[in-house]
């Protein structure tokens, strides 16, 4: 039995509704991270998972019990917010022991789990100080502190790292990561930053407008787009239409599209039909014969270099290891066939 199961959890606020029937189980020690834009329903169902929200049908269970109509504190999960909401007059120390003081545990129960987290997020040092004496990066670690003394089942993260800069996040990330495996905890993570999501989870929710597009791990989710949404908003790709030939009965069929005809793999799509595909900017074989463009942007990005093609009067993204292009150039490149992915169909 999962963690957490949610079954059709619908919400809606007057005529909007923020949720459309969202199921999914999360297996004990799973890391799950909830990704999307803003206004996606991803901190709606992380409020709803943690009791701040009631759904309007559906339900939520955690550890096989209906939690659905149940307060906050009569569940056993703890959330990490992204404003840190540590008490500016107590000391890390009090901050840390303050909801162990309200489930009145004994002082030595107390004293333990406290020991136990200041060590393991490697805040001994910073025992006896208030919260204004911390960097960013020691508040967040605080925060994942409080929630952690509470050992909880099931951890709830509200975007913890929008307030680090790009290094600080890289940092506290890994730390997060690691303290999740270190209790075996299960986690829902929410963010809107596609790179946080790859890099952190087991499984990934994609969530549009209230809706589960895809539900995946991290590598699938890139390299077997479900949907032109997910295939755009998880890294670069480059989205167009196509209408399918014929199949050789070999495994591989030929595809019109706006930069020529195309060799794909066959994925049971019937001639005539048309289809959305996509392909990603690194997969573009530079110097191969085949498609020819014209650089019209470039981008140097230390490891590659990220061109801007135009190609029969479309742009394109393409990626590289060489750095001696430059714009105006003419460029050839080819596509491998298992590089091009079928999305959803058109029409």
């Amino acid at each position: 039995m999962g963690a957490i199961r949610i079954s059709g959890v619908t919400k809606s606020f007057g005529e909007f509704q923020a949720l459309s029937s969202i199921s999914l189980e999360v297996a004990q020690g799973e890391f799950v991270t909830l990704l999307g834009p803003s206004g996606c329903g991803k901190t709606t169902l992380l409020k709803i998972i943690s009791g701040f929200i009631e759904p309007t049908d559906g339900q939520i269970e955690i550890g096989g019990e209906n939690v659905t109509r149940l307060p906050p504190e009569q569940r056993d999960t703890a959330l990490c917010f992204q404003s840190y909401a540590l008490f500016p007059h107590l000391t890390v120390r009090e901050n840390l022991e303050f909801g162990l003081r309200q489930k009145k545990l004994g002082r030595d129960e107390i004293a333990s789990r406290v020991r136990d987290v200041s060590t393991k997020l490697e805040l001994a040092a910073q025992m006896d100080k208030l919260p204004n004496q911390l960097s960013g990066g020691q508040q967040q670690r605080v925060s994942l502190g409080r929630a952690l003394v509470m050992r909880p089942s099931v951890i709830l993260f509200d975007e913890p790292l929008s307030n680090l800069d790009a290094k600080l996040r890289d940092q506290v990330r890994i730390e997060i990561r690691r303290i999740q495996k270190d209790y075996d905890l299960t986690a829902i993570y929410v963010t809107h930053d596609q790179a946080e999501a790859l890099a952190m989870s087991d499984r990934v929710v994609v969530l549009n407008q209230g809706r589960a597009e895809q539900i995946d791990t991290p590598e699938r989710l890139y390299a077997a787009p479900a949907t032109s949404f997910v295939a755009d908003f998880i890294g670069s790709a480059n989205v167009m239409e196509g209408t399918v030939l014929s199949a050789d009965g070999a495994g591989l069929c030929t595809v019109e599209t706006p930069i020529g005809v195309l060799e794909a793999k066959d994925a049971g799509v019937p001639p005539g039909a048309i289809r959305r595909l996509s392909w990603r900017p690194e997969k573009a074989q530079i110097g191969e014969p085949g498609l020819t463009a014209t650089v019209t942007h470039r981008a140097f990005q230390g490891h590659f270099t990220d061109l801007t093609v135009d190609t029969g009067g479309t742009l394109y993204r393409v990626q590289t290891g060489r750095d001696d292009i430059r714009e105006g150039d003419g460029i050839t490149f080819a596509l491998r066939p298992a590089d091009i992915v079928f999305l959803e169909a058109v029409g």
